[in-house]
């Protein structure tokens, strides 16, 4: 007697596969990330005028966002190539130690990139249009 096993869609396969490169580079991107933030820390330290550390702030947030996507892409090639398609597969993998640490690592740049976006980015303020 043989049981049908539904096989996962062609997508699902190429958007695992996709991810998984992806994943690749997050070591490389979280290190991009961390230069970034200790610039913006040596900026705050030194005093420096608005202009500096909004570009360093804007630096520092465009650095998180890339290793938040490849921390998102690792996360779901560890869940596995069929949580694509079930998400009671994806729940069940989120549970797997490797699941949880990734899954604690997409909210921790999350968090950092909400909090830099909130208070780490000096707004400047805009030149007022000249009067007669």
């Amino acid at each position: 007697m043989a049981f049908f096993r539904p096989r996962v869609s062609r997508e699902a396969e190429v958007r695992y596969h996709a991810d998984q490169e992806i994943s690749k580079s997050f070591p490389q991107l979280l290190e991009k990330a961390r230069q970034a933030e200790k610039t913006l820390r040596e900026l705050r330290a030194a005093a420096a005028d608005e202009i500096e550390l909004m570009a360093a702030g804007q630096a520092f947030d465009r650095a998180l966002t890339e290793a938040l996507r490849a921390a998102e892409a690792g996360q779901r090639a560890t869940f596995g190539v069929k949580a694509y398609d079930n998400r009671i597969a994806r729940r069940k993998a989120k549970a797997t130690p490797a699941g949880a640490m990734w899954t604690a690592e997409v909210e921790r740049l999350r968090t950092l990139r909400e909090e830099n976006r909130m208070w780490g980015i000096p707004g400047v303020p805009r030149p007022l249009p000249a009067t007669r």
